[in-house]
C-alpha cells in the first residue's frame, strides 16, 4: 500500500495498473521542480486571445442554445417537447459548467498574465452562474494549499468513524445512497456556500457570503463584500426575467441549467478527491507535495472537451494551479512517467464510480494495528 523509493518507476508497456491500488504514501523521489522541468516551457504560458476563445466560444454555444429553445420549442408537438427541454437542460448545464471551470481558472490566475483581466473575467462568469467570485477563489485557494489534510483541507474533508452521524448506517443501501447522492448533487453546492456543509470545521460558524467569516483574513473581506454585489446583482436580473417573463421561463432557461452546473461541480470535485485508492493525511504525515498528489484523474468521455478537461489533468491542476487547461494534456503525458505510481487515473465511468465512491467510501481511519498519520476509505459501519 505503501511505496519504496522505486515505486515512481512507471510500468512496462502494455501493464495495467489496477486504478483500486492504493496510492504510495512514502516522501516522493521527485521533487516540484524535477516535474516542471519535464514539462515543456510553453505549457505554462498563459494566452490571453487563446484564453478568450474558450469564452466566446462556450458562450456562443449557450446563445445558441437558448435561441433554439425559445425560437422553436414552442412549436413542437407535446411528445417532442418532452425530450426537447430536458436535452436543452443537459446541454446547456454541460456548456456552462465550461464557462464555470474558465472562471474557476481565473481564480487561478491562469487566464492571463494580468490578474486584474483575470479577476474581472472570473467576476462576470462566476456572478452570471450566481457563484462568489472572491469567496470562492480564497478559500479554494485554501483547498490547494492543503489538499489531503484532515486538519486543514476546504472541502471534502472526510470523517473518521467516530464523527459518523448515527443515521449513516441507515443509508448504507441503495435507496439510502440514492437519496444521499440526490440531495448532494442538488444541494450540496448551496448548503457549502452558505453553511459550510462538507467543508473544514471551524471554531465559529463559517459561510462564504459573510465578510467576517473565519474562512477569510482582514485582507480579503472587502472583496467578499464585492462578491455578495455580484451575486445580488445578478438575482436582481433574475427577478426583472421573472417579472417580465414569468417564473416558469426563468427555472426552464436559467434555473435547471443551473442546477446541472451544480450538480456536475460537486460531482466532479467530489470524485476527484474520493476514492478508495486516495489517502488523507493528519499533520503527523501531511506534505503538501504528498497531498497534491492523493487526487485521481478521471474520464468522462466526450464531456472531457466540454468541460475543459478539468475532468482528466487534475493531478496536474494541483501541480502547478496556475498553468491553463489547454496545456495540461500535454503536460500530464509529460510527467507521467516521472510520477510513474504517483499518479493516479480511473477510467470507470463516472456515474459508476460515483455509485461505487458512495458505497465505498464512507469514513477514513489508519489500517489495523497502524498508529501513523495516513488515512484510508472505509465502508465497514
Amino acid at each position: 500500500m505503501g511505496g519504496g523509493g522505486c515505486m515512481y518507476v512507471s510500468q512496462t508497456k502494455g501493464e495495467q495498473k489496477n486504478p483500486l491500488d492504493r496510492a504510495p504514501i512514502s516522501k516522493p523521489p521527485f521533487t516540484i521542480s524535477d516535474l516542471k522541468k519535464a514539462i515543456p516551457p510553453h505549457c505554462f504560458q498563459r494566452s490571453l486571445i487563446r484564453s478568450f476563445s474558450y469564452v466566446v466560444s462556450d458562450l456562443t454555444i449557450t446563445f445558441l442554445l437558448y435561441y433554439i429553445a425559445t425560437t422553436f420549442f414552442h412549436r413542437l408537438p407535446t411528445p417532442f417537447s418532452f425530450i426537447a427541454w430536458p436535452a436543452y437542460w443537459v446541454a446547456q448545464g454541460c456548456v456552462l459548467t465550461g464557462v464555470w471551470v474558465i472562471a474557476h481558472e481565473c481564480g487561478h490566475h491562469a487566464f492571463s498574465d494580468y490578474q486584474w483581466v483575470d479577476d474581472t473575467v472570473g467576476f462576470i462568469l462566476h456572478s452570471c452562474l450566481l457563484v462568489p467570485y472572491f469567496s470562492w477563489k480564497y478559500s479554494h485557494r485554501r483547498h490547494h494549499s492543503n489538499t489531503g489534510s484532515l486538519d486543514r483541507d476546504e472541502v471534502f474533508v472526510p470523517k473518521p468513524r467516530s464523527k459518523i452521524p448515527w443515521y449513516s448506517k441507515y443509508l448504507n443501501n441503495p435507496p439510502g445512497r440514492t437519496i444521499s447522492l440526490f440531495a448532494t448533487l442538488t444541494l450540496g453546492w448551496p448548503l457549502y456556500l452558505a453553511f459550510n456543509v462538507s467543508g473544514r470545521p471551524y471554531d465559529r460558524f463559517a459561510c462564504h457570503y459573510t465578510p467576517n467569516s473565519p474562512i477569510y483574513n482582514d485582507r480579503e473581506r472587502l472583496q467578499i463584500c464585492l462578491s455578495d454585489i455580484g451575486i445580488i446583482t445578478m438575482s436582481f436580473v433574475l427577478y426583472n426575467f421573472a417579472l417580465s417573463k414569468g417564473v416558469v421561463w426563468v427555472i426552464c432557461m436559467y434555473g435547471i441549467p443551473l442546477m446541472i452546473v451544480n450538480g456536475f461541480l460537486v460531482l466532479i470535485t467530489y470524485l476527484q478527491h474520493t476514492h478508495p485508492s486516495l489517502p488523507h493525511y493528519d499533520n503527523s504525515e501531511w506534505e503538501w507535495l504528498k497531498g497534491a498528489l492523493a487526487t485521481v484523474d478521471r474520464d468522462y468521455g466526450v464531456l472531457n472537451k466540454v468541460l475543459h478537461n478539468i475532468t482528466d489533468t487534475h493531478v496536474v491542476h494541483h501541480l502547478f494551479s496556475t498553468m491553463p487547461h489547454y496545456n495540461a494534456m500535454e503536460a500530464t503525458k509529460a510527467v507521467k512517467p516521472l510520477l510513474g505510481e504517483y499518479y493516479q487515473f480511473d477510467g470507470t465511468p463516472f456515474y459508476v464510480a460515483m455509485w461505487r465512491e458512495a458505497k465505498e467510501c464512507l469514513f477514513v481511519e489508519p489500517d489495523e494495528g497502524e498508529t501513523g498519520g495516513v488515512f484510508w476509505y472505509k465502508n465497514k459501519m
